[in-house]
């Protein structure tokens, strides 16, 4: 591996036409944006709408996110699936493109007791020598993965091998749940799109896995993170944690709305459409709201980087 798992790999948003096909071309500004503010990486995740594209789109758009990154930092595909044949389909796929490793939330139709669960990812673990990085999303989507199931999957195979982004809550307490069971061996990704940051990176992280609308924000919080600049922390957290919280009130549909809102207010996208059906819109209210919180991040952003 030519570069390490860790640091900020944002998670990608899905631009589409008016036509509502793939924006290759607002793709590539975004991912060539990305690298430019300071990513380590990119991913496709759920806030990339893996769940609404077609089988040949999720392929697509993880052939064209390595083709675009050029090498410039590592790139993790979702390969999740409601059946195990799929989410193996999407890790060999993702093997072709030249994917760094994969990423799996456990299907979510159903309630799986652990042995099929432990199944489901042992298979796509075995369908891959790229690392698997096993995602708990039940903070909006799926149900919670137990803490000694992790550790399991970690003796089995290897901290190389299986990495983990857990999101169910408390996610500070399990995040420190994690890392006792496994002492100290389990490599973490926060997923709180910068909310938790500050709380996750106290307790133990290799990286950060935020949405890209506010990816140039979490960079400068990393960083100020990993410099132990309490003043810089703060001052930059509290802009990102108002921007989430207005997220969170709409699940996945309300990150969604507000992301692709904010990547078209900064010239990335050409729309912010996105794939139906969905069950909340942006109100005038709401979006005057982002407006002053994101004219903040921008000027705190020109402040405080380094």
């Amino acid at each position: 591996m030519s570069k390490p798992l860790q640091g900020v790999l944002p998670i990608l948003h899905t631009p589409f036409t008016e036509s509502d096909e793939i924006d290759l071309v607002s793709l590539r500004r975004q991912i060539d944006w990305a690298f430019a503010v300071g990513a380590d990486g990119i991913c496709t995740g759920m806030v990339s709408e893996t769940l609404r594209l077609t089988e040949t789109e999720r392929i697509q758009l993880v052939a064209r996110m390595v083709e675009y990154t050029e090498g410039r930092g590592v790139t993790v595909a979702s390969v999740g699936a409601e059946s195990t044949r799929g989410a193996v389909q999407y890790t060999r796929a993702a093997c072709s493109a030249g994917a760094t490793a994969v990423m799996a939330i456990p299907p979510i139709s159903a309630a799986l007791p652990e042995e099929a669960l432990w199944e489901y990812f042992c298979t796509i673990a075995d369908a891959t020598e790229l690392p698997l990085i096993v995602q708990d999303a039940s903070s909006y989507v799926g149900r919670a993965i137990p803490i000694s199931f992790y550790a399991r999957l970690l003796t089995h195979y290897s901290p190389d091998k299986i990495l983990f982004k857990p999101e169910a809550s408390p996610a500070g307490p399990n995040l420190s749940a994690l890392r006792d069971a496994t002492e100290g061996r389990a490599r973490c990704f926060d997923g709180s799109g910068g909310m938790l940051l500050v709380d996750a990176f106290r307790r133990g992280l290799v990286g950060t896995m935020p949405g890209c609308e506010l990816l140039d924000g979490v960079i400068v919080l990393w960083r100020a993170l990993q410099a132990d600049d309490h003043e810089r922390v703060h001052r930059m957290s509290a802009i990102i944690s108002a921007i989430v919280a207005l997220q969170l009130q709409a699940g996945l549909d309300g990150f969604l709305a507000i992301e692709k809102y904010l990547m078209m207010k900064r010239g990335l996208f050409s729309t912010a459409r996105r794939r139906k059906p969905f069950a909340w819109e942006l109100d005038e209210e709401t979006r005057l709201h982002i407006d002053e919180l994101a004219a903040r991040l921008t000027r705190a952003v020109e402040e405080l980087s380094i």
